[in-house]
């Protein structure tokens, strides 16, 4: 068990190093979150102000923190889909993978836990500078609110990562996913709550969104760290994320183990 830990460990550092040399598309990411976070930031605070009252709970302090928490979490947290595992299953690489002493899904889980931490301190920390000084921000309160706030963004990575896994697995049978992927960045990014808060939805989309464990992956985290979740609202949000990472990760290795009776390399 020390050794498979200690794997996982040098994978993490691995993927967090690999994200750390490309320092001009970290600085072109800290600008272009920036803008983005004033635009959305102006927008819903705008929006809250018209309607001359909270909406949801939300004044314009808090809508503005949901805006620019929703920046911390943007480079770190996967909601668009990335096709590294399907091109691998397209190639044949992936039966390399199947080689190794550790399982692929958690290989490539933990360096993405390592990216995602890199994303975190070098792209979303000056969000909270930025956003503060712009339109102001809201924090968690107490000493296990943070501890809550960051155990959930871990576990949003993770939901994040696991999600978008699945998705790649469908290469085994279909080779070409890319319209899939589309389609998982789409819903992923509205059911998370990355365009308005999911208690702004209607009743029935809420209904739909509180099904799937797209909210985990934005919305969770935001209301922890914002202070809008606290106590044992907060626990609840965490344990619900930690459900769908075991019931993403059970669903992972069936795929996996799927997959690999069913791998055809061609050309041998």
């Amino acid at each position: 068990m020390r050794a498979y830990l200690r794997t996982y460990w040098l994978l993490a550092r691995a993927g967090f190093r690999r994200q750390a040399t490309y320092r001009m598309a970290l600085a072109a990411g800290i600008f272009t979150n920036s803008v983005f976070g004033v635009v959305r930031a102006s927008i819903l605070v705008g929006a809250v102000t018209g309607a001359g009252a909270a909406v949801a709970g939300y004044d314009a302090l808090a809508v503005s923190s949901y805006a620019w928490w929703g920046q911390v979490l943007l480079g770190s947290v996967s909601m668009w889909g990335w096709s590294e595992v399907a091109d691998r299953v397209r190639t044949g690489d992936i039966a390399a993978d199947f080689l190794r002493p550790v399982p692929p899904y958690l290989t490539y889980l933990a360096v993405d836990l390592g990216r995602a931490a890199l994303a975190l301190l070098a792209r979303g920390a000056p969000m909270l500078l930025i956003g503060a000084l712009y339109s102001g921000i809201t924090f968690a309160t107490g000493a296990v609110e943070w501890v809550l706030g960051l155990t959930a963004v871990a576990l949003a990575v993770a939901v994040g990562f696991l999600g978008n896994y699945l998705v790649n697995c469908a290469a085994f049978w279909l080779v070409e996913i890319r319209g899939l992927l589309m389609a998982y960045s789409v819903v992923a990014t509205l059911l998370a709550g990355l365009y308005v808060p999911v208690h702004w939805f209607p009743e029935w989309l809420r209904i739909v969104a509180a099904a799937t464990p797209f909210p985990s992956l934005i919305q969770t985290p935001i209301d922890i760290l914002s202070g809008y979740a606290a106590g044992p609202a907060a626990v609840r949000a965490v344990a619900v994320q930690v459900g769908w990472v075991l019931a993403l990760g059970v669903a992972g290795a069936l795929a996996t183990a799927a997959g690999r009776r069913r791998l055809e390399v061609q050309g041998g």
